[in-house]
């Protein structure tokens, strides 16, 4: 076994994320779940399947389901735009496409500024994997009222949004 160099070490705790915007506030899941980034398409409604679920699209011969991720959360769904996207993931070795409202960027975050969820009383967060403060490229301070560019991340646990069991009736 080697061990790491000083300049190594610190490499060895990042992760990258890929960065996006749900219902105003910013998201991000690890690159290691995230299969592609497609433009946003109309999918095939399904009928008997969870609310969250807005249908099917084709992805190279593969039907794979399109989740609502604004609904899946608990909050009100997403608007689609010109901006809109789908985030195709792996789950257990199925494909699924979570609707984001906007792509903002890939970064680089050390593991160990990644912040559990506050326990709060009613608050359901065991999708929530973590936060961590980033650099937001892409943010227009007098639009977002944050200064110095810096946002705060809700990191998604894909596999915890449980949807293994909802895939099968989907696909």
């Amino acid at each position: 076994m080697t061990e790491l160099t000083e300049a190594e070490a610190p490499a060895a705790q990042d992760m990258k994320i890929v960065t996006f915007t749900l219902c105003g506030h910013m998201f991000g899941i690890a690159m290691t779940a995230l299969l592609e980034i497609r433009e946003w398409e109309e999918p095939t409604p399904l009928p008997g399947v969870p609310h969250y679920v807005r249908g099917v699209t084709n992805l190279r011969g593969n039907v794979v389901p399109v989740v609502g991720l604004s609904e899946r959360l608990g909050w009100p769904p997403s608007e689609t735009h010109a901006r809109s996207c789908i985030l195709v993931v792996n789950l257990d070795g199925k494909q699924a496409g979570f609707l984001v409202d906007e792509m903002n960027d890939i970064v680089t975050v050390n593991m160990a500024e990644i912040q559990p969820p506050p326990a709060l009383d009613g608050a359901d967060t065991s999708m929530i994997a973590g936060l961590v403060r980033v650099v937001d490229r892409g943010s227009d301070e007098n639009e977002t009222g944050r200064s110095g560019n810096n946002a705060m991340v809700l990191l998604i646990d894909v596999p915890a949004l449980s949807l293994t069991r909802h895939l099968d009736a989907a696909a």
